[in-house]
């Protein structure tokens, strides 16, 4: 089993070299990188390419491990006690599964999403510490122990809110999604819309770039944005020529809310395009 590329996902030949490295080490693939740069989709995409089940569990500010493992409902298991309801006696049917033992317990291998693991508290990842290495756990309530028919393939991502503790990087296979270059960007874009032109592609990417290093910019735009942006641009029907227009009043580019995202980036916009026009009338 190798992962490769898929129809609708670009995989860049290093992330290729990281997925299939994890698979054959039989290790967690911690995946880091710029919001919007495809973290969560390659979960999809490796379970696609690779033929199996997607499990995913996606992590809150409010997520503890346990939750990943199971949970206990004893206020259940009390109002049924209180309603004479027999299952009180069996305390199995007050387990409630989490997301790891679906991922341990499926008959088939599956791909077990850990997402956004950063979100959680600092203590979270050394809770899975065990579990994730010896892919097992003990369920005390019923004193069993729950062991993974075959091992998950773990892809783990993060958005460096947070640091991670040593001891669960040491486990972990890394990678870093690097934000793309212009022409596999333009891949990409050809793999959402195949009918796009390639003059549009092409002024879209420019301008788009150009947005993306300007100085003191508080939110650069992703990838993800990008193709809004451009899906954008196509329902609208507007003329290449629009983007690459040098007009010193036109200096935020059209349809901007699909790039920009907070008020202090766009102000910038607004002040440089004011700079420029200022700066035209003096030259005149």
């Amino acid at each position: 089993m190798r992962f490769e590329s898929t129809e609708s996902y670009i995989a860049t030949e290093d992330l290729k070299v990281a997925v299939n490295a994890a698979v054959v080490l039989e290790r967690p693939l911690l995946i880091k990188g710029e919001p919007g740069t495809g973290k969560t989709i390659l979960a999809h995409e490796v379970a696609q390419s690779l033929g199996m089940p997607l499990i995913e569990w996606h992590v809150k500010s409010t997520t503890t491990a346990q939750q990943g493992l199971y949970e206990y409902d004893a206020v259940r298991r009390l109002r049924d006690s209180q309603l004479g309801n027999d299952d009180v006696h069996d305390i199995s049917n007050y387990i409630v599964r989490g997301k790891l033992w679906d991922a341990f317990s499926n008959d088939v291998k599956p791909v077990l999403l850990i997402d956004e693991i950063d979100k959680a508290d600092i203590e979270f990842p050394n809770d899975l510490l065990l579990e994730l290495d010896r892919m097992e756990f003990f369920v005390y309530e019923t004193q069993e122990t729950v062991r993974a028919i075959d091992r998950p393939v773990v892809i783990i991502t993060s958005n460096n809110e947070k640091e991670l503790p040593d001891a669960f990087l040491r486990r972990c296979f890394f990678h870093y999604i690097s934000f793309p270059d212009q022409e596999t960007m333009k891949e990409i874009v050809n793999v959402h819309y195949p009918d796009i032109k390639g003059e549009l592609v092409r002024e879209a990417l420019n301008l788009f770039y150009d947005v993306r290093d300007v100085p003191g910019l508080k939110k650069r735009p992703s990838t993800s944005e990008l193709l809004d942006w451009i899906k954008l641009l196509m329902a609208e029907d507007i003329p290449p020529d629009v983007l690459r227009s040098k007009d010193p009043g036109k200096l935020i580019p059209p349809l901007y809310g699909a790039l920009l995202k907070n008020e202090q980036d766009v102000q910038l916009f607004e002040r440089l395009a004011f700079m420029s026009r200022r700066e035209q009338r003096g030259n005149d």
